[in-house]
């Protein structure tokens, strides 16, 4: 059967200072898979956009801002996951810079500013807490492989690849 998951942005913007990073709390609707969990923000790409775009639109959606820089940290499989036990597959961005003021909260929830140190105390997903911390990290990207059966992750893998510095021309 061919593989066909739900492709998603999730993004971490992180404070002036770099100390924290933007989570929303989902706690607006009951109904949500989410509900109670933090995470970062993004969504589902639009089928004319490219991972980029939809994270930027993704931002200024339920963030209010503008994004300056960010980088691709890595990449994400969750196989089972959605409410349905749908497939996902996420691309994850730090944001380094931004302008706007923030929101305070949105239609998922309740959006906070939290110490990077802090976020292993959150209500997380158990997926986000084998890889968030690699979010932060500037010399190599992640992709990983967290499937999940029945609302719970069954096994976790992933790879590192080593960011190399362009060489002076």
């Amino acid at each position: 059967m061919p593989y066909t998951p739900i492709v998603a942005t999730l993004g971490y913007i992180m404070s002036p200072d770099g100390t924290k990073v933007l989570m929303v709390h989902r706690n607006a609707r009951p109904d949500d898979i989410h509900y109670g969990k933090y995470n970062g923000l993004g969504g589902k790409i639009e089928s004319h956009e490219d991972v980029a775009t939809s994270m930027c639109r993704e931002l200024m959606e339920e963030a209010g801002i503008t994004v300056v820089t960010m980088s691709m940290r890595g990449t994400l499989n969750w196989p089972g996951f959605g409410k349905n036990e749908e497939d996902w597959l996420g691309f994850v961005f730090r944001i380094d810079q931004w302008s706007g003021e923030p929101y305070t909260a949105n239609d998922e929830g309740t959006l906070e500013w939290v110490a990077v140190s802090d976020l292993q105390t959150l209500n997380l997903w158990d997926s986000d807490r084998l890889w968030i911390e690699m979010v932060f990290a500037n010399d190599y990207t992640f992709h990983g492989v967290a499937p999940y059966k029945n609302g719970k992750m069954v096994n976790w893998s992933y790879s590192k690849i080593a960011v190399t510095p362009p060489t002076p021309a």
